[in-house]
């Protein structure tokens, strides 16, 4: 069964239905159980054409729902007859998917949230693990954000802004976690580029390909995290560094600065240095201040703390850090790092090992866990 295959066709299904008559809610649910059937019968009968078998086993299953539905019936009476079967179009519907689920109606974090769940695949614990918040709460949000959208049609755009955060987000996801989404997180900004001219596509899509070109080296072969500064940069792409970096330059020069191409113009700056230690820190410092200006962001100012450590010394990070809420993600771990560098190594590998405790995933915490050890072990020699 190529469950890849599945993944790649539910978002186009989901848009035939919705685009059908379907509301949201249920055009999810239609589709959710044309996956499962297809899970059952593929493998001893796979169609002809996957997506035609899903479009017309999903449109089924909604019109049984409809049926069953009474508060449905009046849907019922607008649908004449079942869509035939055989191949569907071949338009991807995928990124109007992503319009819709961006809808005005909505709230910017359930758009994003409602999103991630119905097109980017993703579980609602995941989800909540994007966002820092208790699960419970976060199948209410996606469930208030499928009644709100519920009978809405694609005639009213969504916003830009939106879509672009829950792109960044899917490929964050599929960068780091444990669904693959990377690499449609890029296909989808691609079209979204070539059919909207705007600078911050352009540079979250810059911005994709630069991260992209190291995903190869940030983790080892028996899979723990290579830090940014011992990555083997002979092995990243250099013809994905390349495109993303004349996509940046090109947006830069339009004079429009967003957030994203600020996070593009600091992952250039990695990208391009020859080594860590010829990278340009202090200019990755001022990019981060204009990044601050332009998200008021905790975590903007945590990673700029970094930067600050690098380029001005520990103390001077480890001040700027001081700045900052303790119970923010990952402010043990800068902390513990900065004062490894400031030759701590008990305080360090104390707040390693604490930093471990609070590590949103099994790869982080091992990596801080052998961190605490790594230290503990020098200092005991």
């Amino acid at each position: 069964m190529d469950e890849v295959l599945l993944r790649s066709l539910a978002p186009s299904v989901l848009g035939i239905l919705v685009r059908r008559g379907a509301d949201f809610a249920a055009a999810e649910d239609a589709v959710q159980d044309a996956l499962v059937e297809a899970v059952r019968v593929w493998p001893a009968d796979p169609p002809r054409d996957p997506k035609g078998w899903l479009v017309t086993v999903a449109w089924r299953r909604f019109l049984d729902g409809a049926r069953a539905d009474a508060a449905r019936r009046r849907r019922e009476d607008r649908v004449e007859e079942e869509p035939e079967p055989g191949p569907a179009s071949a338009v991807d519907d995928t990124l109007q998917l992503y319009f819709l689920c961006a809808h005005p109606s909505l709230t910017p974090s359930s758009a994003v949230a409602l999103t991630l769940r119905a097109v980017g695949g993703l579980t609602t614990r995941q989800i909540a693990q994007a966002y820092l918040v208790p699960e419970a709460t976060m199948a209410q949000r996606i469930s208030r954000a499928k009644r709100t959208v519920s009978g809405v049609r694609f005639d009213r755009p969504g916003d830009v802004a939106t879509v672009l955060r829950v792109l960044y987000l899917v490929f964050n996801e599929g960068y780091s976690g444990d669904v693959d989404l990377a690499a449609e997180a890029i296909r989808l900004t691609r079209q979204l580029a070539e059919a909207i001219d705007h600078p911050e596509v352009a540079g979250l899509l810059a911005l994709m390909l630069l991260h992209h070109a190291r995903r190869g080296t940030r983790t080892a072969s028996d899979g723990s995290l290579v830090p940014l500064a011992e990555q083997d940069r002979g092995r990243w792409d250099t013809g994905l560094i390349a495109e993303g970096v004349g996509i940046l330059q090109a947006a830069l020069g339009r004079d429009r600065l967003g957030e994203f191409q600020a996070q593009a113009a600091i992952a250039a700056l990695h990208a391009d240095a020859p080594s860590a230690e010829e990278t340009d820190r202090v200019q990755i410092v001022e990019w981060y201040d204009e990044l601050a200006r332009l998200t008021e962001s905790p975590v903007v100012r945590l990673n700029r703390a970094v930067a600050v450590g690098e380029a001005d010394g520990p103390r001077a990070g480890l001040a700027a850090l001081g700045e900052l809420d303790g119970s923010l993600p990952r402010h043990t771990a800068v902390a513990a790092y900065l004062h490894e560098r400031d030759g701590d190594l008990e305080t360090a590998a104390r707040l390693y090992a604490e930093a471990a405790h609070q590590a949103p995933n099994l790869a982080e915490r091992d990596h801080l866990v052998r961190q605490a050890a790594r230290l503990n072990s020098r200092r005991s020699d």
